[in-house]
């Protein structure tokens, strides 16, 4: 295996397609580019064929797509990623509406209980006024 060799690759995800070795790594493995993506890989897993092309050890993308093109295959590509705003995290908007929401219902809680605690007091004065009204009256 020589820098330069293209290749078949026979395993993983970019089986079948063509590649091109662009450096020797250690051991069994070697780094490749082409109609497949940048990356390692072994040795056992790749075809080779009888072209080579003339590039240098670590040769970047733009300069094994040129060369590809020559020999008329195609080169993997990716498009750049839009970058979107992260969106705002609603689980704290929601919990704090709730939490407020709680909290008016205590206070209304309060009020009312307040209310009726009033109101029980008058009506526990109004029956002493009357229970005096009704001893005067005897």
């Amino acid at each position: 295996m020589e820098i330069g060799r293209v290749c078949v690759k026979l395993a993983g995800r970019d089986a079948g397609k063509k590649c091109v070795v662009v450096d020797i790594l250690e051991g069994n493995y070697v780094l490749i580019d082409g109609a497949t993506r940048r990356r390692k890989c072994n040795i056992l897993h790749l075809e080779p064929l009888n072209e080579v092309i003339n590039i240098k050890k670590g040769a970047s993308h733009s300069e094994v797509e040129k060369e590809f093109k020559k020999l008329g295959y195609d080169v993997w590509s990716t498009k750049p990623k839009k970058v979107a705003e992260k969106p705002k995290k609603k689980r704290k908007i929601i919990s704090r509406l709730v939490e407020e929401k709680k909290e008016e219902k205590k206070v209304e809680h309060k009020v009312e209980h307040k209310a009726a605690e009033k109101k029980e007091i008058k009506l526990v004065h109004k029956t002493k006024k009357k229970s005096a009204d009704k001893k005067t009256k005897k």
